[in-house]
């Protein structure tokens, strides 16, 4: 038996497959829990009540919209391109499905440990803005294609901050593995030996940059219900509207996922002497995720010429500086190679 699942093309198939439904299903599973969570955020901040009648506290309500979406009639607008219509959520759900293939739960515990993961994430994370361009243009609507539009300059404009941060942190890790990168925060001191603490400043960019990169509040432009309607996704019901809903959750978790490998430390213990582990990493994610949902339910939406403002004349001349300045401080290893930690060994 086990030499079918080593030794053989179908074995071999049978056991990718697995795995990755090993991911995705408790992924799913989160992404209902986590809507549920982000709308009982929202509520308290607007001291109402939420979710409170499907299940017990409300629990079942986001399996609930997920059916009623998918019970729903598919309409289609009148002139649409009716394939690029329907492959376009396609696009956007399958791209962000795919970006986990390479975030480590824990020591070990990831489909593909490649050396270029980061690269990875960066290519598919270019790739997610055709899904909504696409839905845009295929709408035959103006609504949706200035949405999609709004998106296409937004997700740009703030993936080059994102990506001179990250270029910071490998750096200081010395390679675009996430495992490494982790193994690298690893010390006595513990989380103080992270890299929110080599990093401090580019902690809150990395987070603003990755609200305005997955659309979230207060920097949710291409939505915009006052100005859009609803955007790019104003024609969509049903599962395709479901598809960019889900699309756009997994992408936030997906930020949430990178901001806790790169600045927090993934799976390692916040306190030495306890044992490391994936409960670090879940934790670490979940708290991320509530200081997007207070961001959205306390901050009002800013104007799109203010938006590109920051990511272009404030956020993408002080990451870039910032690599200058972790290049010096790696380089002559200041603070015994607090910024070299390929360096110290550490």
């Amino acid at each position: 038996m086990v030499e079918f699942f080593t030794n053989t093309n179908l074995g071999i198939v049978m056991v990718i497959l697995f795995q990755c439904l090993l991911v995705l299903i408790p992924l799913l599973v989160a992404l209902a829990f986590l809507m549920y969570a982000d709308r009982k955020v929202w509520a308290a901040v607007q001291m109402r009540k939420g979710p409170n009648v499907v299940g017990a506290f409300g629990l079942l309500q986001s399996f609930a919209d997920f059916l009623k979406y998918i019970v729903k009639e598919i309409v289609v607008p009148a002139g649409a391109d009716k394939f690029v219509f329907f492959l376009a959520p396609m696009i956007a759900f399958v791209l962000a499905v795919i970006s986990w293939s390479v975030i480590p739960f824990n020591e070990g515990w990831v489909l593909a440990d490649i050396n270029v993961a980061i690269l990875y994430i960066f290519a598919i994370g270019s790739l997610e803005v055709y899904g909504v361009i696409m839905g845009g243009w295929a709408s035959n609507s103006k609504y949706p294609f200035l949405g999609s539009l709004r998106s296409a300059a937004q997700m740009i404009s703030y993936e080059v901050s994102i990506g001179l941060i990250i270029i910071g942190v490998i750096i200081s890790a010395g390679s675009m593995n996430f495992g490494a990168i982790v193994a690298a925060q690893d010390g006595n001191a513990g989380l103080f030996n992270w890299f929110w603490v080599a990093h401090f400043p580019m902690l809150f960019l990395f987070f603003i940059s990755a609200l305005a990169e997955t659309n979230r509040p207060p920097f949710d432009l291409p939505e915009a219900e006052s100005e859009l309607v609803a955007g790019y996704q104003v024609e969509y019901s049903s599962t395709p509207f479901l598809l960019f809903m889900i699309g756009e959750l997994m992408a936030v978790v997906l930020m949430c996922a990178l901001i806790s490998l790169l600045f927090f430390g993934g799976w390692l213990s916040p306190i030495p002497g306890l044992p490391d582990g994936i409960l670090w990493m879940v934790l670490k994610m979940g708290l991320v995720f509530f200081m997007f949902s207070m961001v959205k339910a306390i901050t009002p939406r800013y104007r799109y010429d203010q938006l590109m403002r920051i990511g272009w004349k404030v956020f993408l001349p002080m990451s870039l500086a910032w690599v200058v300045i972790v290049s010096f401080l790696a380089k002559y290893e200041v603070l015994g190679g607090f910024w070299a930690r390929w360096a110290v060994g550490a």
